[in-house]
């Protein structure tokens, strides 16, 4: 495993795991997923991962349950990250919720607490001074956000006092906006950009094809998998197969190397089985040559989807249809 090359407490590893999935039905894993969610946060923690993502909107305070059942005695040894959905973020209100997040994963303090969207009336203002009295008594480690553009981030920076360590965005090589302004900026600052949804939700495995598109409500909600866009997308899922063969790797574990080729990105792809943490774990080990980089930046950029409000008409058939 590889770390993050910043001066933070504890060592954030460059392949975190996301947790969206434990306690949460829509992705339709079936009722024996939260005990294979307690094998797949031990045995990332025995391949070195130490950042581990979750939210109290995710499955409605279960997913910080498992995780923090899972995680044990370990606990304090990784980073734990939890998310504040913000529908009243004013900070008493957000104090109220650290701490009940932290009672839930079974820890005495939250290593990164992240404000989970922009709430677009209440301003980072109040929302931050509730983070800096949850970092000056200890309940709260480092501060984070998450969808923020670059503006609020900094604004929101300005607002704590402090470093607001890191930016949780969707990112991944079909989503490419944060490589225009917030990984620059992490570069230059010293600061992380967490990518979620590092694989579009598992459109860059190479698992579907317009013949066999994916099953859940999240990914049937999502638009690249709509089967125009899967045709859309062969020749990417083409290119990204070529690296892996090289590297006899996976699609998945290329379309991970690509992001992390960034020094201050960091992925937190979820997992479903155990394999599949092994398989994410390795990808930070892979080294794409120049070259090879290169031609995944020239696919990812002719990649055209069908997206927004284009996109809403097909999505609607195509769930009615099912």
């Amino acid at each position: 495993m590889r770390y993050v090359p910043l001066d933070t407490p504890k060592p954030i590893s460059k392949i975190g795991l996301g947790t969206w999935q434990f306690g949460s039905r829509e992705w339709g894993y079936g009722p024996d997923y939260e005990q294979r969610a307690a094998q797949i946060v031990r045995r990332a923690l025995d391949l070195g991962v130490t950042l581990f993502d979750t939210a109290e909107i995710y499955g409605f305070g279960r997913s910080e349950r498992i995780l923090g059942a899972a995680l044990g005695d370990d606990r304090a040894k990784v980073v734990v990250a939890s998310k504040i959905f913000p529908v009243l973020p004013l900070a008493p209100v957000v104090q109220q919720r650290a701490v009940a997040s932290a009672a839930r994963l079974g820890v005495a303090g939250i290593d990164l607490y992240q404000v989970h969207q922009p709430n677009p009336v209440v301003a980072d203002t109040t929302t931050m001074r509730g983070m800096r009295t949850l970092q000056d008594v200890g309940l709260v480690g480092e501060v984070g956000v998450s969808n923020y553009g670059l503006r609020r981030w900094r604004f929101a920076e300005a607002a704590l006092g402090r470093r607001v360590l890191s930016n949780q965005v969707r990112y991944s090589m079909v989503d490419r906006s944060p490589e225009k302004d917030l990984i620059p900026y992490a570069e230059q600052a010293g600061r992380i950009v967490i990518a979620y949804s590092p694989l579009g939700q598992g459109f860059l495995s190479g698992r579907y094809d317009a013949r066999n598109p994916p099953a859940g409500a999240v990914r049937r909600a999502n638009p690249y998998f709509l089967p125009e866009n899967l045709e859309r997308g062969t020749e990417l899922i083409a290119t990204l197969r070529e690296v892996a063969d090289a590297h006899d790797a996976t699609p998945s574990q290329i379309a991970l190397a690509y992001l992390l080729r960034h020094p201050n990105v960091v992925a937190i792809p979820g997992a479903s089985a155990v394999e599949q943490v092994e398989r994410n774990a390795a990808a930070a080990e892979i080294d794409l040559a120049d070259d090879e980089y290169a031609a995944l930046v020239t696919a990812a950029h002719a990649f055209r989807p069908v997206t927004g409000l284009a996109a809403v008409p097909k999505l609607i058939r195509a769930r009615t249809r099912k």
